[in-house]
């Protein structure tokens, strides 16, 4: 692969003159669209690398094989360890001659696990193919020649999530060296590999290394680009605080027709614990929840307000009548929420459960904090006549209390948003705009999320989203994909700010 990209480069330099005119970004799209093989080739071996938590050994190839990547494009490169069992993170620094400022591009290097019977092929054994399904006929790319349909998907493990980014890192900075441009900035690369574990040991790790970090701005390559297809930019993501809850009833199941109408039952309850912390609207029912909740700026109000709309198409898309709220997709995403992401009591048998459990995750937004929603969340429900555990009930505490449910905190973290208005953040969308020539989807904050308020906490440093993955790919879930089309415009969008982001 590696002398397939050298050749990549020599081609480029060869074409150079030709182009000289052009603008950087059309510069690189013509680099790209005559090496399209070697970039699908490059992604799918990334892909195959199984580097999911319970493979270590993916997770260490990986690294490694990333370690020679920046290596042999001349970056100084180097694997940073957090300890016995902790995924390398793979660091590297290019310096530009006469740049003035640094900036750090994260991405992840490792994927969600996989349930391989729900794939319809080996989830790292990727596979391209001509549509969105995962059942459409599989494309040879070594028999065709560029350009390819843009439409086309390659699904894999992780091939949007975050692969897709580094393959569009690296193919810039290749392309960049094929057009004899030096880059704008100097470079840092910070790629993680436990980041779908929920980085347990990234605070630890960016404060040994603050000095080795040193930068202006970090660049975020994760996460999906708006619905519209549009270029993206996020200038944030929310925080996140997840836990289960287990409701308790009899010590075992009982005959429903029997003992129904009088024995509690545990489902029932659930569904009304439920009920009692949320709204058929999404709204929240915890008393002073959305106190500490930080109002949008004018700038961040404007700049939902000038999104597409988005909603008609993926209502069909999604097969669904009407959102849950009145709100837009976008403006309710800059709200907290409240999801109930599993449910499970019972079996096949019409019998009362013994218990029922309940999986709530809890969106945060900046200022709030995961220790309030906790404390926020237990009061509420004491004062709705819950007794609240913190474990296994014993059976004094079954034959004196009702209402019983044991609630399992995960960590979690809080949200970020980072100014829109300062100098690095209007240098950003001045060069995301000059590389897609037209209209750019600006999020004062991403839906999903990301704990980079830790960059921000601990190194000091403006944090700004560049998504590039399609808003379809099945991210962590069965036949994840990613579309070429996105692959190509995030080797331009990533071009243009190795090139040309300057403030």
């Amino acid at each position: 692969m590696m002398k397939e990209v050298a050749l990549a480069i020599a081609c480029g330099i060869a074409c150079t003159a030709a182009n000289a005119g052009d603008t950087l970004v059309e510069q690189v799209r013509q680099w790209r669209s005559e090496h399209e093989p070697a970039l699908v080739r490059q992604l799918s071996e990334f892909a195959a690398i199984p580097s999911v938590a319970e493979d270590a050994t993916g997770l260490d190839a990986m690294a490694h094989r990333l370690q020679a990547e920046l290596s042999q494009r001349g970056f100084q490169a180097q694997l940073l360890q957090g300890g016995p069992g902790v995924p390398a993170l793979v660091y590297g620094e290019f310096n530009a001659p006469g740049a003035k400022r640094t900036v750090v591009f994260y991405a992840h290097y490792d994927g969600q696990p996989v349930n391989r019977a729900e794939w319809e092929a080996d989830p790292f054994a990727p596979v391209l193919r001509g549509a969105p399904n995962p059942k459409a006929p599989p494309v040879d790319p070594g028999n065709l020649r560029p350009p390819f349909n843009p439409e086309w998907r390659l699904f894999g493990r992780a091939v949007s999530d975050d692969k897709s980014s580094i393959t569009a890192f690296l193919a810039a900075f290749d392309a960049l060296k094929a057009l004899g441009r030096a880059p704008s900035v100097n470079i840092k690369v910070f790629w993680e590999g436990e980041e779908e574990l929920g980085s347990p040991h990234l605070a630890d790790l960016l404060r040994r290394n603050r000095s080795l970090l040193t930068a202006d701005l970090w660049l975020i390559g994760d996460g999906p680009m708006h619905q519209s297809r549009r270029p993206t930019l996020y200038f944030g993501a929310r925080g996140m605080i997840g836990v289960k809850a287990t409701v308790y009833g009899p010590l075992r199941p009982l005959h429903s027709g029997h003992y129904g109408n009088w024995v509690p039952n545990p489902a029932y309850q659930a569904a009304e614990l439920v009920m009692d912390l949320r709204a058929p609207d999404g709204s929240i029912r915890v008393p002073g929840f959305d106190r500490d909740v930080r109002p949008l700026t004018t700038a961040e109000r404007e700049s939902i307000a000038a999104l597409p709309p988005v909603e008609p198409s993926l209502k069909r898309e999604f097969g669904i009548a009407q959102g849950e709220g009145s709100d837009g997709l976008t403006a309710s995403t800059m709200r907290p929420a409240l999801n109930v992401v599993g449910l499970q009591a019972g079996g096949p048998g019409r019998a009362i459960p013994a218990t029922a459990e309940v999986s709530l995750d809890f969106r945060l937004v900046p200022d709030q904090t995961p220790e309030r929603v906790r404390e926020r969340v237990e009061k509420r429900l004491q004062d709705l006549g819950w007794t609240v555990l913190q474990a296994e009930p014993d059976e004094a505490t079954r034959s004196s209390k009702s209402k019983l449910v044991k609630l399992d905190w995960g960590p979690g973290y809080p949200g970020y948003r980072a100014d829109m208005t300062q100098p690095a953040s209007r240098a950003v969308l001045a060069t995301a705009q000059r590389a897609a020539a037209g209209p750019v989807a600006v999020l004062p904050m991403m839906g999903g999320s990301v704990p980079i308020y830790l960059f921000t906490q601990i190194l000091d440093v403006p944090v700004i989203g560049l998504p590039i993955a399609n808003h379809d790919n099945n991210q962590h879930a069965a036949n994840e994909n990613a579309r070429l089309q996105n692959l190509w415009d995030g080797i331009e969008t990533y071009s243009a700010m190795l090139g040309e982001l300057n403030w």
